[in-house]
């Protein structure tokens, strides 16, 4: 396993449009090594999601997982999910807006309205189908690696730049409001 270079908002892999992965190539030791890679990464990072795009590979492809997470100590656990070609195939009509933060966007937070529920299809690292429906900071996380995949981040969700904050300063004047 290898942790992975996370690539940084201006690098044309964060606004690219993720392809589609073949069923036939899920369970090939290659893509499954990605995939464990990917998982060693947000660990190293202390992720809570993780697009391929952001470890420059255009794939369909993300991971999650939320577990006494520092950089969100507050956030429900989320078990660790691979989502192959994800697709979000109905929202709810109510959004809540809430702080966020990217791996891609290092040392910014800034608060992103978000549906609040999503369902969710997808295939898991063993090429099966999911679907399952996400809620609060779950579907949240998902939205967010969901819009890594189509070339967006979270700043272009944001209605107004003023909340948009360094993470020191969110530590110091936000976190907790």
């Amino acid at each position: 396993m290898a942790i992975l270079k996370v690539a940084k908002l201006g690098h044309p892999i964060t606004r690219a449009v993720a392809q589609p992965v073949p069923l036939e190539a899920i369970q090939t030791k290659e893509f499954q090594g990605f995939i464990d890679d990917m998982i060693e990464t947000i660990h190293e990072y202390d992720g809570v999601g993780l697009a391929a795009t952001q470890v420059h590979v255009p794939a369909q492809i993300a991971v999650l997982e939320v577990q006494g997470n520092p950089r969100y100590p507050r956030a429900p656990e989320v078990p660790l999910t691979v989502l192959i070609n994800p697709k979000i195939v109905s929202a709810s009509k109510e959004r809540v807006e809430d702080w966020e933060g990217c791996l891609s966007v290092i040392d910014f937070r800034g608060k992103v309205p978000r549906h609040r529920e999503v369902k969710v299809q997808a295939y898991d690292r063993e090429g099966k189908p999911l679907q399952f429906t996400a809620k609060d900071f779950h579907a949240r996380v998902i939205q967010h690696e969901c819009d890594h995949l189509n070339g967006k981040v979270f700043l272009d969700r944001m209605p107004s730049l003023e909340t948009l904050t360094y993470l020191a300063e969110f530590a110091r004047y936000w976190q907790g409001r």
